[in-house]
């Protein structure tokens, strides 16, 4: 193409951009006065009205986003028909609704990204824009299906390489438009279970997950959306990081959480020893909660007396063997079961009260006597104190933060269940992000206690009715009839509206977003989950997962390699084999695109000592900027890392150092997890490396974050591992 051409053909593509983002605002102008007009809409239909401003509100949230990089290129078949492929889809209504622009997750939208020059895909020119806001600014062609062609060249990768070249901001970024055929695979892959990525650092799997979870959107919207997205990460700063990339895709009915946040409300105050989490998150634990909650289904060690008007019972063992087996044989959760201990200790009871008595006035075959008696015998006892209190001291009404604090706190407690004596805790409540999974389980093994929501219920009702009243005496207020005795023709408000209709206008209603509501509610549950850093996940983790998404629709992304946690998983088979044995399927990444190949060579050889088997991903590119490690001395150390700090605060760019714990101005690695950075400063790798399999992996994880630069700030001597890289005397640059 000579370069008049060349300005010709941009000139030409700026004048369509321009109208396509006409269009994008015609629509957002049409859409947000939509908007306006349902908020003012019908209030006799509230509900109706809701769901019709959640709508609008998502459908100009989505036309908000697509003003950054709305069209990102162009794709021509082989007749030279172009398509225009973008953030969202456009349409020219005045001409039979004719694609303006394709939404980049379209089926005739996937050639753009996985067309090669040796399989073109029926395409001949594959078109890649670049623009700064809405300008464009040029655009690089690529043409496809040359009979020369060589068998490994794919797509051209100057988009690619100039987005994985540039500095790193505060968030992740989406790659809609620099999607590679290996990553558009597992985007658009539609089995219906568990699909497991696996890659190692750099492979864009997290990205890879969340554009999959927008392709899912957008292909079953109305099976995914009223139910919404989980995205569980590893630590809330992994969240922040990735919490822009699907709102930047226009979704917005996702949940964001880790693994703490399963119970709401709950605070995580403690961490545990990696061998109280190895115990926690093992099944063994189910053992331990359920002999737990038989451990408070108690049988007295004396019987108890209970003083009725008539008589005295007593609730001996005996009594108390059978109906702690009665309400066991329930299966019904712990406090739902109570109703069945409490009725069959009262049956008992009652029988022995009415056999005195009446003893020489009443029998069985007096049948109608004998139940008023017993009627009235239940109803005595469901008022008497003393019972009331043998009850809750049998089978008490337990909750979950209760019954485990009080087993944490206890070395007789644990010893009665046979739990191991590490899980023992002074602050029984002082909740680890271990004991989530155990409360989240105990919350299903206790159950509700019906009688307190009961009594709420009740409550509840009797406000309603007292609104209502008060309602209809105040358009009693309103409406003298008298003053109208001869006018029959006159309408009243009363005659159009009744008490209950004005106080059900005064209602409080739920008008938070999707988001806001599943996050709130720990018996929601999601048509789809993706789990990153799934490696780290324990058996117990699993089973609150699986519990949220009966469907068992996962998009679980993960690194053996890097698992730092006793309780995580050595194998995916392990994991999931116990929910969904045939419905999940292994697909890998193996091309790294965030780490250059300087960095990665050295990472490669911490990964050869602790996971020999495992092979590296190849780097796509180099950064010409070797690693670089300096020995300091105790003294030295604190100005070692100001000075890298200043460097890097004068660069484009983010940095972070990481270090063991303990040290001043540096972060753990397990805090850098799924995190990138433009440039990172290890510090005292062998004080890492000393925490075994697990401070290998740390130092792995460590060493990976950078995209650009990277060094090494040592106390001891370097480890063997990290012979490669370049001694210096002063910190480079």
């Amino acid at each position: 193409m000579t370069s008049r051409d060349y300005e010709e053909d941009l000139a030409s593509e700026r004048e369509y951009v321009a109208g396509l983002y006409a269009r994008l605002d015609d629509e957002r102008a049409q859409a947000k006065g939509r908007y306006k007009s349902a908020l003012m809409g019908n209030r006799d239909r509230l509900v109706d009205r809701d769901v019709e401003v959640r709508a609008l509100a998502r459908e100009v949230k989505r036309l908000d986003v697509a003003d950054n990089g709305l069209c990102f290129g162009r794709l021509d078949n082989s007749s030279g028909e172009p398509s225009y492929i973008g953030r969202i889809g456009l349409f020219d209504e005045r001409n039979e609704f004719e694609p303006l622009l394709l939404d980049w997750r379209a089926p005739a939208a996937r050639a753009f990204y996985t067309a090669t020059a040796v399989n073109p895909e029926d395409m001949h020119r594959r078109r890649q824009f670049h623009a700064r806001g809405r300008r464009l600014v040029d655009f690089t062609d690529e043409i496809l299906g040359r009979p020369d062609a060589d068998e490994t060249e794919g797509r051209g990768d100057s988009a690619l390489l100039a987005a994985v070249n540039a500095p790193r901001g505060d968030g992740m970024r989406d790659i809609v438009a620099t999607i590679q055929a290996e990553q558009d695979a597992i985007i658009r892959h539609d089995h219906p279970g568990v699909l497991v990525i696996e890659g190692g650092p750099g492979t864009g799997k997290t990205v890879v997950a969340l554009h999959r979870v927008a392709y899912l959107l957008y292909t079953q919207r109305e099976r995914i959306e009223r139910h919404g997205v989980l995205v569980v990460g590893p630590n809330p700063a992994f969240l922040q990081h990735i919490s822009r990339v699907l709102p930047s895709l226009g979704e917005s009915n996702v949940v964001f959480m880790t693994t703490g946040d399963f119970v709401p409300g709950l605070q995580v105050t403690a961490e545990d020893t990696p061998e109280a989490a190895r115990i926690k998150g093992s099944l063994r634990m189910l053992e331990v909660l359920a002999a737990a909650i038989a451990d408070r289904q108690r049988r007295p060690s004396a019987p108890i007396s209970i003083d009725l008007a008539d008589v005295q019972v007593r609730i001996d063992s005996e009594t108390a063997e059978w109906a702690i087996q009665e309400a066991r044989d329930s299966k019904l959760p712990h406090n739902e079961a109570r109703a069945v201990f409490q009725e069959i200790v009262t049956y008992v009871l009652t029988e022995r009260a009415i056999g005195r008595i009446g003893k020489g006035w009443l029998t069985r075959k007096d049948r109608d006597a004998w139940e008023d008696l017993r009627k009235n015998l239940v109803a005595e006892l469901a008022e008497n104190e003393q019972f009331a209190s043998a009850m809750d001291d049998l089978w008490p009404i337990l909750r979950p933060e209760m019954l485990l604090a009080q087993l944490y706190s206890s070395r007789e407690r644990l010893a009665a269940v046979c739990a191991d004596p590490v899980l023992f805790r002074a602050d029984g409540d002082a909740w680890t992000v271990s004991d989530v999974a155990l409360l989240d389980e105990l919350v299903d093994l206790l159950g509700r206690d019906k009688a307190k929501e009961e009594a709420a219920d009740q409550a509840a009702e009797r406000e309603r009715k007292a609104e209502a009243e008060y309602a209809t005496g105040v358009l009693d207020l309103l409406v003298d009839r008298s003053d109208h005795m001869d006018d029959e023709d006159h309408l009243f408000a009363t005659d159009m509206l009744y008490g209950e209709d004005l106080a059900e206008r005064f209602v409080e209603r739920d008008t938070r977003e999707l988001a806001e509501r599943a996050a709130a509610d720990r018996d929601w549950t999601y048509r789809h989950i993706v789990v990153d850093e799934a490696q780290e996940l324990s058996e117990m983790d699993w089973r609150v997962l699986m519990r949220r998404c009966p469907g068992r629709s996962f998009t679980v992304v993960g690194d053996l390699a890097q698992r730092r946690s006793a309780a995580g998983a050595t194998s995916w088979t392990t994991m999931l084999d116990p929910y969904a044995s045939e419905r999940w399927v292994f697909r890998s990444l193996s091309v790294n695109y965030r780490t250059p190949a300087e960095i990665m060579g050295v990472a490669a050889a911490v990964l050869a000592e602790f996971a020999p088997g495992v092979v590296p991903p190849d780097s796509v590119r180099s950064c010409g900027v070797a690693p670089w490690s300096r020995h300091v001395v105790g003294d030295e150390l604190d100005s070692a890392i100001a000075e890298f700090v200043e460097d890097e605060a004068n660069r484009e760019g983010t940095s972070v150092v990481i270090g063991p714990p303990g040290v001043p101005g540096t972060v753990p690695a397990s805090e850098t997890k799924g995190l990138e950075f433009d440039a990172v400063l290890v510090v005292e790798p062998e004080r890492i490396l000393a925490d075994g399999p697990r401070g290998a992996a740390e130092l792995y994880v460590a060493l990976t974050r950078a995209t650009q630069r990277l060094g090494v700030l040592h106390l001891g001597p370097l480890p063997q591992a990290l012979a490669g890289l370049s001694e210096m005397a002063t910190a480079s640059s």
